[in-house]
């Protein structure tokens, strides 16, 4: 029997996590497939690119999607895989194919520059931020950040000051969480028996990360390996649980995999489009669901444990910071174009991006993951692209956190 595109692209992730542990972001699709992938050990990776590019060529021939064997038992009244729908899913995956192919091209020793790496991963192209925007993000903090002195001197000793302290940031956390979870509720609908678990880690290169375990429960761990700000705690939360990361995974599962029987949503994989629409849409929500700017609400969950925070200084800031994300996406041209020094780099970003030094240092480590170095794009690029689309609706949001699109559907809706 003639395996499906569905279960070949299911089959090629899971064999790209075994070169590339973390490739795969979750997956709760049939277990025998991953049971088969363990089985089988590494293939090597000039077979994953032909196996990339023979899956390309059956996707435009227009060979069967299929199920792939050992999914679940489609529910009573489930939709059935209609025709027309059949476009629209191939070119989802011909995206999402073309970024696994471009990542086994690079693990087989190929040199691919950044630019086209991360263009051909996450179907936008990077751009490097013109220092006159970093500019004016710091003209607007000289405003409101307190004390006297340096910018930069004044800035990182200001942001140090809002770390949460340990004993109450378990608290916090679940204050919060408690909040955007009835927000995302009431707004989008929640699936029943959907359920979030916080943790906190350490040695880790991201501040915040949510696994997705399948059966709508997400493990959420909140990296303590630097002191966590109240500046940026609401949006940590909102991005990795609601309306973000969990609650995406929560409602594809049901509204994809489990009616629509679209198996390929059962997996997520690192370096293709849907991450770059997935951490746009997770960094939006908290704007979404508390207003374009949520500070004053936030200053509400973390006033009665006593947490720093002032609400229209951190307006400001947060404003700013978003311009400020620029500096991660010079940081990586620095790196990956330049060939710049990583400590040259981790100054660069200490003073255009205000931070500490062992911030600065802590991003360099993420850009030089080989992971995570062209990743960093979706962070830069997928927030503007997902606010286009959105344009402040959270209908219009609704469909980002329910339907199969792809980069090319948003930069299309938004032109």
């Amino acid at each position: 029997m003639t395996t499906g595109v569905v279960e070949r692209y299911l089959a090629l992730g899971l064999a790209m996590n075994a070169h590339v542990d973390g490739f795969v972001d979750s997956y709760y699709g049939p277990d025998g497939l991953a049971q088969r992938a363990l089985r089988e050990g590494k293939r090597s990776p000039e077979a994953l690119v032909s196996e990339a590019r023979s899956l390309l060529a059956a996707i435009d021939a227009g060979e069967p999607l299929g199920e792939p064997a050992g999914g679940a038992a489609a529910p009573q009244g489930a939709e059935e895989t209609a025709t027309r729908a059949d476009q629209s899913r191939r070119r989802y995956l011909r995206a999402q194919v073309l970024g696994v192919l471009t990542s086994a091209r690079v693990l087989s020793g190929e040199a691919i520059a950044y630019s086209d790496e991360v263009e051909a991963c996450y179907g936008l192209r990077p751009r490097r931020v013109p220092e006159d925007d970093l500019a004016a993000a710091h003209r607007d903090l000289e405003a409101v950040v307190p004390g006297t002195g340096p910018l930069a001197e004044r800035y990182v000793a200001w942001r140090e000051a809002q770390a949460v302290p340990h004993e109450v940031l378990v608290s916090a956390i679940n204050s919060l969480a408690e909040d955007l979870r009835a927000r995302t509720a009431t707004l989008f609908g929640l699936p029943e028996g959907e359920h979030v678990e916080f943790e906190l880690v350490t040695d880790k290169p991201w501040s915040g990360f949510n696994y997705y375990l399948g059966g709508l429960r997400s493990r959420v761990a909140v990296s303590v390996d630097l002191p966590v700000l109240s500046t940026s705690l609401a949006h940590l939360v909102a991005h990795e649980a609601y309306p973000g990361h969990h609650t995406e995974h929560a409602r594809k599962e049901v509204g994809l995999v489990r009616r629509r029987r679209y198996f390929e949503e059962s997996i997520a994989l690192v370096g293709t489009p849907a991450c770059l629409i997935a951490e746009g849409l997770a960094d939006l929500g908290l704007e979404i669901v508390m207003g374009r700017r949520p500070e004053h609400i936030v200053a509400e969950h973390l006033r009665p444990l006593k947490i720093p925070y002032d609400p229209d200084v951190v307006t400001v800031v947060n404003e700013a910071s978003e311009a400020l994300g620029g500096v991660r996406a010079n940081a990586a041209f620095r790196l990956h174009e330049d060939r710049a020094d990583p400590d040259t780099v981790a100054g660069e970003i200490a003073r255009f991006g205000l931070v500490s030094t062992e911030r600065a240092r802590k991003l360099v480590e993420f850009l030089l993951d080989p992971t995570w170095r062209a990743y960093l794009t979706c962070y830069v690029e997928g927030l503007p692209l997902c606010r286009r689309f959105a344009a402040g609706d959270p209908l219009r949001f609704a469909r980002l956190i329910t339907e199969q699109l792809t980069v090319q559907d948003l930069v299309e809706a938004a032109a």
